[in-house]
């Protein structure tokens, strides 16, 4: 890893990256010089030979000359605009790595990860839209640095523990996670791989589907043995077939094309289904196959020495010895050919060949040879992509630590432990840090305090602060310690007009989904301002019941209140649970915050001040 800071880093790379740019953007307009120079070379020998000019030297053998050279400057041309393209991207590469340190990354981040739609997720589980997991401005679009959908999708299930496709699911144990950490560490200083991957041609976030490509790929042969015989002898028949018509034109040739023709619209309307689904998932797709092959061939070739590392990158392998980038870019090579037969100027000629079915029937042969490997390169790919996104964020981070990982145990439960935990979605210059410390016997903190005193804010910072732990990344804090949970929260619970539900059965809804998660495992609640839309009887009897029973089945978490009588329920639960808050003082007339927790019961509220500040009530009301 280098010795300079990620900020001189990231300078030194930019200033690097933009100072090669002027070259690269000058030889792209030497070559447009050049080519509009043989263009008009081009049209001069045109003239020329129209005027009857060169028939003395070589005649119109001499457009040879500019229309070679025109091809090659294409050639050429394209190389340098490849070129031109990858230097611009490094330049938003490093740029972006800079908005993120600057905090200036909301709708910046430089990969757009916003145009993978994880909404679905937040219907899912009961905590991804209270601690902004996806979405503009989220932990999602600060940490992804993926290229393939894949690694998104692996992100976000990392992101989720505990969860998927709409179920619980086991969660990751210590040792997955201390792998994970260590895969982190070992990338955190791999600059030249994350360029590498981040100057690739555009994104294929909305192409290859990979639930789609695995499925393509395992399914059944499309084509039977007499599908595949028939195929592979009018191959070889039909062409010369056509041969024949074309060179036997002013005989019986006509005819010869005719049967031609009316055997291979036959043949495609007997295969029409098997060519459908065959080129269905992946057809189309050749320039995100082609970036996919890239990103692959990326992580192929790196020099790896940690063994988890080593070990993903040896799943990138086939049984035939071809590597997973080779296989893939041989399967756009051959949609590149089979799609060949759609150009309005060469679909003749493909209908003489037996251009399409020929084609399929080698995607065929692809299929069955490699298909059932695709699920294993896809999953190997997406983790390399998330590690990597995490060892960016751990590089950009040098003070974040990784969390001390520790099992639940039996009689105990799970451990959160942290010192200056801060919001890693926040402004470090703006961001107050507090201590947070579960541990048997004590499991759960009732927090009181004034409105806007940070109480919402400090849920939110210790379970965004436990995703990332629970992910394999560095945390928020200068240490932490924490046991793998499932996260339940109802900071960000809303009525439903279309549903029929009203704010208050919402949350009674998403309090019978965490009570459940507990029942499934260890579990972290984080329940804000619970059951306020009911009196304060009734409020007081069903949280304390609740927060009782949390407790009973082994879970730990922070439950917050403006009702001080919640505070008796730490009092009766106690030692396994505490009374802190936060608080506000008024200098000068206005209400001051300094977001630090303390010990003990909130002693005043604020909701009238406010209200005066706001012109709400007149200065004269008296306090309660």
């Amino acid at each position: 890893m280098t010795k300079a800071t990620p900020r001189a880093e990231y300078e030194a790379r930019l200033a690097d990256r933009r100072a090669r740019l002027p070259a690269l953007e000058a030889r792209d307009l030497n070559f447009s010089r050049a080519r509009v120079g043989v263009f008009v070379a081009a049209i001069v020998v045109v003239v020329l030979g129209v005027q009857g000019r060169l028939q003395g030297v070589g005649g119109w053998a001499w457009l040879a000359a500019p229309a070679l050279a025109f091809v090659a400057l294409m050639v050429f041309h394209d190389r340098a605009l490849t070129a031109l393209a990858r230097g611009r991207r490094a330049v938003a590469h490093y740029e972006a790595g800079l908005a993120r340190m600057d905090d200036a990354w909301i709708g910046e981040a430089g990969n757009g990860p916003q145009s993978r739609d994880f909404a679905e997720l937040q219907g899912e589980h009961t905590f991804a839209d209270d601690l902004d997991l996806f979405g503009e401005a989220s932990l999602f679009e600060l940490l992804c640095r993926a290229r393939t959908r894949a690694g998104e999708e692996t992100l976000a299930r990392w992101l989720s523990p505990g969860f998927g496709a709409g179920e619980v699911r086991p969660l990751p144990s210590v040792e997955v996670l201390r792998g994970r950490q260590a895969m982190v560490e070992a990338l955190r200083g791999t600059l030249d791989l994350r360029e590498s991957l981040a100057v690739l041609g555009e994104d294929v976030r909305a192409g290859v589907e990979p639930a789609r490509l695995i499925h393509w790929g395992r399914s059944p042969a499309r084509f039977g043995p007499r599908q595949r015989v028939v195929v592979l002898v009018l191959g070889v028949v039909l062409p010369i077939l056509a041969a024949a018509g074309v060179a036997l034109w002013t005989a019986w040739g006509p005819w010869l094309l005719i049967a031609t023709v009316a055997a291979e619209g036959a043949l495609h309307r007997w295969l029409k289904d098997t060519l459908v689904w065959l080129s269905g998932p992946v057809e189309r797709r050749g320039a995100e196959l082609e970036i996919l092959a890239q990103v692959l061939a990326t992580f192929e070739q790196a020099a790896f020495e940690e063994p988890g590392l080593r070990a993903l990158q040896a799943r990138l392998g086939s049984e035939s010895g071809r590597p997973a980038s080779a296989s893939i870019a041989r399967l756009r090579r051959l949609l590149g050919w089979y799609g060949a037969q759609n150009s309005g100027l060469f679909f003749p000629i493909a209908l003489l060949l037996c251009w399409g079915p020929s084609f399929a029937l080698a995607i065929e042969r692809w299929r069955r040879d490699e298909g059932p490997r695709i699920a294993e390169w896809i999953a190997a790919l997406g983790e390399l992509e998330a590690l990597s996104s995490l060892a960016s964020h751990a590089f950009e981070n040098p003070d974040d630590p990784f969390p001390e990982l520790r099992a639940s145990e039996a009689e105990d439960g799970p451990v959160l432990e942290g010192e200056a935990l801060g919001h890693p979605l926040l402004p470090r210059a703006r961001c107050v840090t507090n201590d947070i410390g579960l541990r048997a016997p004590l499991r759960a903190y009732v927090v009181s305090g004034s409105n806007m005193s940070g109480k919402s804010t400090f849920l939110r910072t210790v379970g965004v602060n436990v995703v990332l732990g629970l992910a394999g990344a560095p945390v928020r804090a200068s240490s932490m310690a924490l046991s793998p949970v499932r996260v339940g929260a109802t900071l960000r619970v809303q009525d439903s007009l279309q549903d029929g539900a009203s704010r208050f059965w919402a949350e009674l809804k998403r309090l019978e989904a965490v009570s459940q998660l507990a029942d499934a495992g260890p579990t972290l609640f984080l329940l804000d301002e619970i059951l306020h839309g009911t009196n304060s009887h009734d409020r007081r009897i069903g949280a304390e019941a609740l927060l009782a029973d949390l407790l009973e089945r082994g879970a730990i978490g922070l439950l917050t209140t403006h009702d001080l009588a919640l505070a008796q329920a730490a009092e009766a639960l106690a030692p396994r649970t505490a009374n802190v808050h936060f608080e506000d003082t008024l200098v000068d007339g206005e209400l001051v915050f300094d977001y630090r927790m303390r010990p003990g019961v909130v002693q005043k509220s604020n909701a009238l001040a406010l209200m005066r500040s706001l012109g709400l009530l007149p200065a004269s009301t008296p306090e309660a």
